[in-house]
């Protein structure tokens, strides 16, 4: 016994010693850590190596859980090697202090969480912060998020969630960056490298885990958990590229998903989970299934019971169960009858320790720091700042915004102008509404200091068919200069996971609020919060300027006041297409053409005597969105020059060589007398492929800050990463074609260039 002891604690300082290198990917690849981890899985028992591979939730559920309560004596014997849901520095240390000191190994638990756009500091939802088409941004709410996390214990989060989103039915589409697998890719690298920092050991940094390993954004009918069918070209072009961009940004972790992609559960994928990921990749972090994502393979019809249900999971390549009872009390068993090899069972176990060694939890596993009572300034400017620019503003008419507020009586009608918690949006964490500045607070304070004046109604609530609050609305805005209408989706109920939608317009009772105000005559400007593009047809035609604000989170009011009046100006751009009609959905900009494209057919002639009958379109409504992916306004006005290109012609063998490039330029003049903030954008379009590729894709966008009167050239090069793809032959190659390239300030606009890819 003395000697296992002191075996035990040359282990403990031998991990006190390890060091990762400021490489943020190096952490999969030390072989100082390897040995390590080869010392200590000789110490375990088959029950404690099944046990690193258990995490269960004690805390609020977010799915049908275990109900267990064995928490202490799991950790106490070495099988359970991590729990979410816990937070708190008490808390979490009270638990790791069983595990650290009473467990056999003392092999540190990890702590994970839901933190996806904050963890008190609530920043827009991911959705919203898409819109700022801002990395840098976005890596910065990351970083904040993981400061506050690692204070209150917690290690790990179960985010980015990098799904690609083309269907606004789907709930979880609020928790996406969108339809595009450019942007989307460069949003989730952002959102790793700012939670896991230039190491993963920093005291300010934790592990990311993405999610939902794939296709989950694709379920069929936009209805959550559903199946998705998704070709194999289809899912390395679209739907792979974001997963693999935080593989390598160094994510420490993958999540499963629910959905049954092309017959076989996410959960139990060989293909993606081990052929891709592993084999394809080399990912050397772990997988975590979602919650119960394991045990839900019964109904969906591969497994028989959870024994089963393990045995496919795992040897498919899911390390860890989360909540799912399944590895726990089967996994040994599996060994012990020849269907899971030990030895695949100390690899898992290894991605496990690798990640908890990168941590630095063997050296460091209590958290030391007081978590503050309040949010820092700083973190409230920044909070205000992602607000700011992940507005779009969709309609401007005769400029009505910004308001001119002084000596005006402003009516600000709504049940989303004074709803603390509304502002948090889906998936808050340890957000607080007494945190939040709402509209009305801040929108008041900032009228009254111009002299102006705000008059609040709520007029209804989001979801109700009562319109006893009409006739004080319509008060209100009879005797205002000007109305904003803050109206929306219910953020807990309506979105996120669960918030699957059939209609898209805004609900209970709100649209014939907006129209009883309209028709007072009062200029409306119409302020949106959403988690997802709405049908806003009639306000489109009927509204003068309308806002979208999405859930902007602590500081909505204080982003959408400044906004509003003209403090700041509107820069966000949009990252999914907003409908005219749900049975459009899905959409996407980057489609792909048919044999018998429709254009702009003209709706106002019967297609059976226009001629124009026998086309992809809809007799009702066009094809085309209301407002296009990457569109959204200004204060002021930007004019593009014609595109340009640096060659008319060049070779696919020297540009797969990476020997060619090609660079694309236009200039962007601010016309108007605002400051404008924009977002350029650089579209290609192929042609004379081996197959058929989309009429669009984004393939660069650069924000600029143009003062009145001021112009830049804006220039992209495009070279093999942006024109390879997945041809006839699944091979990821540049082949011969014409290409049209064009900057614009949205996927419908600029003026194309034409190159020719010769062989």
């Amino acid at each position: 016994m003395r000697i296992l002891k002191a075996v035990f604690c040359y282990l403990a300082l031998a991990c006190a010693m390890a060091a990762q290198t400021a490489n943020p990917t190096s952490w999969g690849s030390d072989p100082q850590v390897e040995a390590k981890i080869d010392f200590l899985l000789k110490q375990m028992t088959l029950d404690e190596k099944v046990g690193q591979l258990v995490t269960y939730s004690q805390g609020i559920p977010t799915g049908p859980g275990t109900s267990r309560s064995d928490y202490k004596e799991l950790v106490s014997k070495g099988r359970l090697g991590s729990i979410f849901n816990l937070t708190g520095a008490s808390e979490t240390n009270a638990m790791q202090k069983i595990a650290v000191e009473k467990s056999r190994l003392h092999i540190p638990l990890l702590f994970g969480l839901d933190v996806i756009h904050g963890f008190r500091t609530e920043f827009p939802v991911p959705l919203a912060l898409s819109a700022t088409w801002d990395p840098a941004l976005v890596e910065q709410t990351a970083r904040v998020a993981a400061k506050e996390s690692r204070h209150a214990g917690v290690r790990w989060t179960y985010s980015p969630m990098v799904d690609i989103a083309r269907d606004a039915r789907w709930g979880r589409i609020v928790e996406s960056a969108g339809e595009d697998p450019y942007l989307g890719s460069a949003m989730a690298a952002a959102y790793v490298r700012g939670y896991q920092g230039a190491k993963l050991s920093d005291p300010e940094s934790i592990a990311a885990c993405t999610k939902h390993f794939v296709g989950y954004g694709a379920a069929e009918g936009g209805r959550d958990y559903n199946t998705a069918e998704i070709s194999v070209r289809t899912l390395r072009q679209v739907y792979l590229p974001p997963f693999q961009a935080t593989l390598n940004a160094g994510v420490a972790s993958f999540m499963s998903a629910f959905e049954t992609l092309n017959t076989v559960p996410a959960s139990a994928n060989a293909f993606t989970l081990t052929q891709v990921l592993r084999k394809e990749w080399d990912f050397k972090g772990f997988v975590v299934s979602d919650w119960n994502s394991i045990g839900e393979l019964i109904p969906q019809g591969i497994a028989a019971n959870h024994s089963v249900a393990a045995a496919k999971a795992f040897t498919a390549g899911v390390d860890m169960d989360m909540e799912s009872d399944a590895y726990g009390p089967h996994l040994a068993e599996l060994v012990k009858s020849g269907v899971v090899k030990e030895s695949a069972v100390d690899e898992s176990v290894r991605r496990v320790l690798r990640v908890k060694f990168a941590l630095g939890l063997f050296e460091n596993p209590y958290t030391n720091d007081k978590v503050s009572s309040e949010i820092a300034a700083q973190d409230a400017d920044l909070a205000r700042k992602a607000a700011e620019e992940s507005f779009v503003l969709l309609k401007n008419e005769g400029g009505l915004l910004p308001l001119k507020a002084g000596r005006k009586t402003i009516a600000l009608i709504g049940p989303l102008a004074d709803d603390a918690q509304q502002m948090l949006g889906a998936w808050s964490a340890k957000g607080e509404a007494k945190d939040v500045v709402t509209l009305r607070s801040a929108l008041t304070k900032q009228a009254k200091a111009t002299q102006g004046r705000v008059i609040y109604a709520k007029g209804t609530d989001i979801l109700t068919t009562s319109d006893k609050g009409f006739a004080d609305a319509v008060v209100a805005a009879k005797t205002s200069d000007i109305v904003v209408l803050a109206l929306g989706e219910d953020a807990g109920l309506m979105t996120g996971e669960a918030g699957s939608r059939a209609h898209l317009d805004l609900p209970g009772n709100q649209q014939q609020l907006l129209e009883a105000v309209a028709a007072t005559g009062k200029p409306v400007v119409l302020v949106v919060f959403s988690g997802r593009p709405l049908v806003l047809n009639w306000a489109a035609q009927h509204v003068p300027a309308i806002l979208e604000a999405w859930f902007p989170g602590v500081q909505a009011g204080s982003a959408l006041a400044n906004v509003l009046l003209g403090v700041s100006s509107p820069s966000g751009r949009l990252t999914v297409s907003f409908p005219r009609a749900v049975g459009q959905q899905p959409l996407y900009y980057n489609r792909f053409n048919t044999g018998r494209p429709a254009g702009s057919t003209d709706l106002s002639r019967p297609p059976s005597t226009s001629g124009e009958k026998f086309l992809s379109r809809y007799v009702d409504v066009p094809n085309s969105p209301l407002y296009p992916f990457g569109y959204g306004l200004t204060y002021s006005t930007v004019s593009y020059s014609p595109t340009a290109v640096s060659v008319s012609s060049v070779s696919a063998k020297d540009l797969n060589a990476g020997t060619a490039k090609l660079t694309v330029t236009a200039e962007v003049k601010n016309t108007g007398g605002r400051v404008a903030d924009e977002v350029v954008q650089l579209y290609i379009q192929q042609r004379d492929t081996s197959v058929v590729r989309p009429v669009r894709e984004l393939k660069g966008f650069r924000r600029v800050s143009l003062p009145p009167g001021s112009s830049q050239k804006i220039e992209f090069t495009i070279g093999r990463d942006e024109l390879k793809f997945w041809n006839i032959d699944l091979k990821d190659v540049v082949e011969p074609a014409q290409l049209t390239v064009w900057i614009a300030p949205d996927s419908a606009s600029g003026s194309p260039a034409q190159v020719a890819i010769g062989q």
